[in-house]
């Protein structure tokens, strides 16, 4: 089908899912999830022919994101079925107010109706979009990048199957057949047809989404996540986060990116940082980190010099930039200056300089003594999310279900008029 085809068919498909109930959605969900991990083989195959197509053209870091294993798998089933188990947000009342001539107003939830999601190399966002779309009422319009089509449309075979097993129509998740950039052109410039386009992937998706979409865009941000290690930190705790927030995984817009160190603690702290993220890991025969450091922090340790980009750069592999700042407020300043408005976290002890990070830095989250690796729908109890918005308006961190409603007024009377 052509991607115009295919928008139609998804407009069309909205009443059928508006109608559901709570216990209909759930049901479906958990018969999209199992049918995901009868389907592993097929996937795994299809996931196969992507890797294979991507060597040599991808980053070993970036290759991860694409790989599917049967653990994987079993999570982004695990991840349908964590979404069929959270309320149900549709047709929930926000807010009542009885006016002094009797009318009753009510605010309350409502789906949006089709949402676009425009994605790169990740296949399990396939199936968490999927879920969240679908459990908040809303028919989802996946767009995968071609690194990763095969192993998505794989993905939504199988959920369509789920979908077909309850006779429910299988539009209301479809996926893009077309990944050439006319085809996100059509997704940004489909006024009437896409009530909300999400892209999630880099810098330049984000971008072009943003600055070309007729439609309403959610804005979800690559992430330049600083961690700051302030003259008051636990210094072995700062290590343990930082290995952590740099090396669980490096190519997510969680992982951390730059290191602020204070300058009283940087003759004890950087040769620390170093032996854990460097020669510690070289030792394992792990992927050691490569450093690029700012002056001063090169006179402490060894290590690249940091450019002049270093800074504004979000790697999404085994290389963090590394800082040397003499107060707090100087790394507040830095991260206004450098920072996407991400995720950033202070590793501090002393409660005056907490609490002047928490409220000064302008982030949609703000960690204190613990990795940025959390900011994640799963860990925050959201089951999963469709990206992490960085933006202000109606909705900023993960996105979960809530942030993919909107709402209407519902006003009852008994014969007013005005």
């Amino acid at each position: 089908m052509t991607t115009s085809e295919i928008l139609k068919s998804a407009k069309a498909a909205v009443p059928a899912l508006s109608g559901l109930s709570a216990q209909r959605k759930d049901e479906a969900l958990y018969e999209m999830a199992s049918n995901l991990e009868e389907a592993a083989g097929e996937i795994l195959s299809a996931n196969a022919a992507d890797m294979e197509a991507a060597k040599g053209a991808m980053s070993q870091v970036m290759l991860d994101r694409l790989r599917l294993d049967e653990g994987r798998i079993a999570a982004m089933a695990e991840g349908m079925r964590d979404v069929a188990r959270l309320p149900d947000p549709s047709w929930t009342t926000l807010e009542c107010a009885i006016r002094p001539n009797g009318l009753k107003i009510y605010r309350v939830a409502v789906p949006l109706g089709v949402i676009a999601i425009i994605y790169e190399s990740r296949p399990n966002v396939t199936s968490d979009a999927a879920a969240l779309c679908f459990k908040s009422g809303n028919v989802c319009v996946l767009r995968s990048g071609k690194e990763a089509w095969r192993s998505a449309w794989a993905v939504v075979r199988a959920l369509r199957r789920g979908l077909a097993k309850l006779g429910l129509p299988e539009e209301l998740v479809s996926l893009v057949e077309d990944t050439s950039r006319e085809s996100a052109r059509e997704l940004m410039t489909a006024s009437g047809y896409v009530d909300l386009l999400i892209p999630r992937g880099g810098a330049g998706l984000i971008r072009a989404c943003v600055e070309n979409a007729t439609v309403p865009c959610l804005e979800t941000g690559t992430g330049i996540c600083h961690v700051y290690v302030d003259e008051y930190a636990d210094l072995e705790m700062a290590v343990r986060i930082i290995v952590n927030a740099k090396t669980s995984r490096p190519s997510v817009c969680n992982a951390q990116e730059v290191c602020l160190v204070h300058s009283a603690v940087a003759e004890k702290f950087l040769p620390m940082l170093k032996r854990a993220l460097v020669d510690d890991r070289a030792a394992r025969g792990d992927i050691p980190v490569e450093l690029r450091l700012d002056p001063r922090a090169g006179e402490i340790i060894d290590g690249s010099a940091a450019g002049e980009r270093d800074f504004d750069t979000e790697f999404l592999d085994y290389i963090l930039a590394v800082k040397v700042v003499d107060s707090v407020e100087e790394a507040i300043s830095h991260i206004a200056a450098h920072s996407t408005h991400h995720s950033e976290a202070i590793i501090t002890g002393n409660k005056e300089n907490q609490e002047k990070f928490v409220r000064e830095v302008d982030s949609a989250a703000v960690y204190v003594n613990a990795s940025t690796r959390f900011t994640d729908g799963g860990e925050f109890g959201l089951g999963c999310e469709m990206g992490i918005s960085t933006q202000k308006l109606h909705a900023r961190g993960p996105v979960g279900l809530r942030e993919l409603m909107t709402y209407k007024y519902i006003i009852e009377g008994d014969g007013q008029v005005r």
